[in-house]
C-alpha cells in the first residue's frame, strides 16, 4: 500500500496547477517540437527529435509522480489558534548560535528549503511536530551532528 503523502492546502493547489499546465500546455508544446523534428528526416540522427523525445519522457514522469502525490495526499488542516507546531504551522525558531529562523512546515512533496518551506520528515521538521512555544526541539542530524532550536513563535 502507498504511503500517504501529507500536503498543505496551499501545496496541493500548487501541485494542481503544475499538472494542469503540464497536461495541457506543456504537452501540446513538446508534440509540436516532436512533430517539427520528425519532419527534418531521418530520426535516427536528429537531435532534436531526441531532445523532443527526452523532454516528453520527462514530462510525463512528472505529471505521474504528480497524480501520484495527489492521489495518495491527506491536506494537514493547521489549527485556527496553534499551541504546538503541526503542518502547515509557521515556526520562528532561535538556533543555538542565537540566529532566528523561520520555517513553514510542510509535506515532504511540497518542500524547499531555500523557501524556509521544510519537510514533516525531515530532522528538523519533525523534531518541531508537535512542540510548543518556548521549548526545546533537538533535532538530530545526518551527519551524525545534532541541532537544538528553541521555540520563539507559531503561527
Amino acid at each position: 500500500m502507498a504511503k500517504e503523502t501529507m500536503l498543505t492546502a496551499e501545496g496541493k493547489q500548487k501541485l494542481e496547477q503544475e499538472l494542469y499546465e503540464l497536461e495541457t500546455v506543456k504537452r501540446v508544446e513538446i508534440g509540436e517540437r516532436i512533430r517539427i523534428a520528425r519532419e527534418f528526416g531521418d530520426i535516427s540522427e536528429n537531435s532534436e527529435y531526441d531532445d523532443a523525445k527526452n523532454a516528453q519522457a520527462w514530462l510525463e514522469s512528472r505529471i505521474a509522480e504528480i497524480t501520484q502525490v495527489l492521489a495518495r495526499s491527506v491536506i494537514a488542516e493547521p489549527p485556527k489558534r496553534p499551541s504546538k507546531v503541526s503542518v502547515g504551522s509557521s515556526v520562528l525558531v532561535k538556533m543555538a548560535d542565537g540566529e532566528e529562523r523561520r520555517f513553514t512546515i510542510v509535506g515532504a512533496a511540497e518542500a524547499d528549503s531555500s523557501e524556509g518551506r521544510i519537510s514533516n520528515e525531515s530532522p528538523v521538521g519533525a523534531a518541531l511536530l508537535g512542540k510548543k512555544k518556548g521549548e526545546v526541539a533537538t533535532a538530530e542530524l545526518p551527519n551524525g551532528n545534532t541541532l537544538e532550536l528553541t521555540i520563539m513563535k507559531i503561527g
